[in-house]
C-alpha cells in the first residue's frame, strides 16, 4: 500500500512537495534533487512524515 510522504528541502528545511511511496518495496528513505522556490536552486529533498 502506498503512503503519502512529504519531501523536505535539505537546505532551508521547508516541506515543498508531496509524493506517494510503496513502503513494502522501498526500505530506504527517498532522496530526490528538486527545485526549491525559497532557496531558488535545485537542491536535495529528503522524505519526511
Amino acid at each position: 500500500m502506498a503512503d503519502i510522504v512529504g519531501l523536505v528541502c535539505s537546505t532551508c528545511k521547508r516541506r515543498n512537495y508531496t509524493t506517494t511511496v510503496n513502503k513494502k518495496k522501498q526500505a530506504k528513505k527517498l532522496e530526490v534533487k528538486k527545485y526549491c522556490k525559497w532557496c531558488r536552486a535545485s537542491v536535495l529533498h529528503k522524505e519526511s512524515k
